[in-house]
């Protein structure tokens, strides 16, 4: 056998990789890589450390380990005793969905089924395209007749019985549902060739910029129904309902704006050389586009629109902000802010947490899975 044969017979067998070096791994290892890299991160470290038990202990004890769970306020009221969740227990159904009636809560309770529902839908992608926005769209209208009723049979609730968290889930819902699409019409507005749609939108776009929420809110509680025909009444929360939507989609126009500025324009050029008319070019090649580029800002307009719904106490409406803060003023459970604020902060937390979560999870699935 030549040896050109032997050569070819001793072929290449890979072998294990070897492991890192004891010093390269660890717990050691990562602690000096990531705390202790240099005088600046170390005395960092330190500080951050002091920081965190002198506070974190008492935040314990007050929290879980020394709180009253059950019971009434006399049992919060003994000396050495922590936080008084019992307080929340107490009031929660007032912080949920206000002085609704009792006897119909089911109302409520069914609307944030089908909310968790389409939600899910919309999540685990059982549903796409046209078909999911036809349940956001129908979604509001439902929820709208389930909680105000007076038609098909259930007894009208006054909607000035609605509030807590239910008051503020649904402004925010409706919100974001009208107001993007909203935004990106009127941000194709100023990219239209006709004068008079670009100076519409650029004019409405700069006006409610220009003006904070606060005074929106109040011109649609208190002006607007001076300009009103005679003897036609729009309600107070329909009136807060639309001030909040026109405030927001002129944001999220400015949101999109940015993002069909992104889109290159060979991509438009393309799709006229295909001879697509101009609602496909837009619909089905440069929003979809502009969307993904902007998917981060828009997801932050929403969460920013949330949290704008506790603003609505100041035009009289008890949303989940003004409970906790009416529940603190009850006679029986006075003392208790903290516990109450401690609480609103979590459920705010929570609600924009899950949306900045879904919007992380949007983004990592790529353009192929957000049809």
């Amino acid at each position: 056998m030549s040896d050109i044969t032997q050569t070819a017979q001793r072929t290449f067998t890979p072998q294990p990789a070897l492991a890192p070096p004891k010093e390269l791994k660890g717990a050691v290892h990562w602690a000096r890589t990531n705390l202790f890299d240099g005088w600046l991160n170390t005395v960092l470290t330190l500080l951050s450390l002091l920081l965190i038990f002198s506070v974190v202990p008492g935040l314990l004890r007050w929290g879980l380990l020394d709180a009253v769970w059950q019971g009434d306020s006399e049992a919060c009221r003994v000396e050495g005793v922590g936080a008084c969740w019992s307080f929340i227990g107490a009031n929660f159904r007032i912080l949920m969905v206000g002085i609704y009636p009792v006897e119909e809560i089911w109302r409520p309770v069914l609307s944030f089924l089908l909310l968790l529902g389409v939600i899910w839908l919309t999540v685990s992608r059982r549903v796409r395209g046209i078909r999911m926005v036809a349940f956001w769209l129908v979604l509001p209208f439902i929820a709208y007749w389930l909680i105000g009723g007076g038609y098909l049979g259930l007894p009208e609730v006054d909607q000035s019985r609605w509030g807590g968290l239910m008051l503020s889930l649904l402004l925010a819902a409706v919100g974001i549902i009208v107001s993007v699409p909203l935004g990106i019409l009127l941000a194709l507005g100023r990219f239209s060739d006709s004068p008079v749609i670009k100076i519409s939108c650029v004019s409405f776009i700069e006006t409610i910029r220009g003006v904070p929420l606060i005074t929106i809110l109040f011109m649609a509680s208190v002006m607007l129904p001076l300009f009103l025909p005679e003897g036609m009444d729009v309600n107070n929360l329909l009136r807060i309902q639309i001030g909040m939507i026109l405030f927001s989609s002129a944001y999220m126009a400015e949101v999109v704006r940015g993002g069909l500025q992104a889109v290159p324009r060979g991509q438009t050029e393309a799709a006229k050389a295909l001879g697509l008319p101009y609602r496909h070019i837009m619909f089905y090649v440069v929003i979809p586009q502009a969307l993904r580029h902007v998917l981060p800002p828009l997801i932050g307009r929403c969460i920013a629109l949330f949290k704008d719904t506790s603003l609505v106490l100041i035009v009289g409406l008890l949303d989940f902000l003004g409970m906790l803060k009416s529940s603190t003023q009850d006679s029986e459970w006075l003392g208790f802010e903290a516990e109450s604020y401690v609480f609103g902060a979590f459920v705010y937390w929570l609600v924009c947490y899950s949306m900045s979560r879904y919007g992380q999870h949007l983004e990592s699935a790529g353009p192929k899975n957000n049809n």
